[in-house]
């Protein structure tokens, strides 16, 4: 991230939420405004894919159990396994989150290739709890309160509020989530309000990354 960091011109956000806060929909919208979008549940699938170096030490690890007949991971099957044993979840986070964040820097080093004063997206959902405010220039949490969270988990995956309310439990509650926030975006009314939300923000990160770079209106 050295290489990242040093770069003063680039804008880079990390954008979070607790699970069914709407973190898509957002980032979504600020890509359409023109951010550059990386997506850290998209690199978790692509650094497993068979025959690369996570999915290998995984097999030999866990066994050819935890394959699909096609060789790609059957991830119910490993999340499964790792939910039930913290050890072996630790050992499946040290196979796959130094290929994720490799890639990462990959894809930011990318971008700021094409476009030294990008403004950059980084999708993480447990960004908080892994501790990488400390990597982006500004965090983004995307707010729902726990009953709406609540309600949208049990329509889109059919879960019974019980489950959806244990699903919340695993996670750091989002009420303490948006205290490490340097922007918060409430995503429990309408579209068209989060919507607003998302323009009036991408309004000041635009000057944000305008004073980064050295191009602010006084210039």
């Amino acid at each position: 991230m050295k290489k990242i960091t040093e770069n003063k011109r680039c804008l880079l956000l990390g954008v979070t939420g607790g699970i069914a806060s709407g973190k898509t929909v957002v980032s979504g919208m600020l890509g359409a405004l023109g951010a550059k979008t990386i997506d850290f549940d998209i690199l978790a699938r692509e650094v497993v894919e068979p025959g690369k170096p996570a999915w290998k030490h995984i097999v030999e690890y866990f066994g050819e159990q935890v394959l699909m007949q096609d060789n790609t991971l059957d991830r119910k099957k490993l999340s499964d396994i790792v939910f039930k044993d913290a050890e072996k979840r630790k050992t499946l986070e040290r196979f796959t989150h130094p290929e994720i964040g490799a890639e990462f820097v990959r894809r930011v080093e990318e971008v700021i290739e094409k476009d030294p004063e990008a403004i950059i997206q980084a999708v993480v959902p447990l960004l908080i709890e892994g501790n990488m405010q400390k990597m982006f220039d500004k965090v983004i949490v995307v707010y729902a309160p726990p009953e709406v969270q609540i309600k949208r988990l049990v329509l889109r995956d059919k879960l019974s509020k019980g489950q959806a309310a244990n699903i919340l439990l695993s996670q750091l509650p989002i009420d303490q989530k948006i205290k490490f926030a340097d922007f918060v975006i409430r995503n429990d009314n309408s579209l068209e309000d989060t919507r607003e939300q998302v323009e009036a923000l991408w309004q000041t990160l635009s000057e944000l990354q305008k004073k980064k770079s050295g191009r602010s209106n006084s210039a």
